[in-house]
């Protein structure tokens, strides 16, 4: 049977994060988090234009509870809707590509916040962890 909760956790980066929180040493869960895509949301206040240009990529920024920005990712269309069904639009970028340009900033990454198996990472982490591709 198809249910939402199977598409949750049917993507190889969602398995990744699974196997993430058993293992966080896991080399294989981190390459294959590092090679796959995700999705950033896409504030529907964004310019059509914006949203749709190959060359940027406009980052969400939310505020976590202890006041750190974090950036916010989705591993699958159900995860994001899951914390954030008011997005209608987002871009699917390869993950590792996103942190081989993240800003030097101290700008953290969460990957599928609100869900079982979360994964935030501060900026240093996502440059030296996820950009391998």
């Amino acid at each position: 049977m198809h249910t939402p909760a199977n598409d949750y956790n049917a993507t190889p980066a969602r398995r990744a994060l699974d196997a993430l929180a058993g293992d966080t040493e896991d080399r294989a869960a981190m390459d294959a988090l590092a090679s796959s895509d995700v999705l950033i949301p896409v504030p529907d206040d964004a310019a059509t234009e914006d949203a749709l240009d190959p060359a940027t990529v406009a980052l969400p920024v939310m505020e976590q509870p202890g006041g750190d920005p974090t950036v916010p990712v989705f591993t699958s269309e159900p995860a994001m809707a899951a914390l954030l069904p008011f997005v209608s639009r987002y871009r699917l970028v390869p993950l590792g590509a996103l942190a081989s340009q993240w800003p030097s900033e101290d700008l953290a990454l969460t990957i599928d916040a609100g869900s079982p198996h979360p994964l935030t990472l501060t900026s240093e982490g996502v440059r030296t962890l996820l950009a391998r591709s």
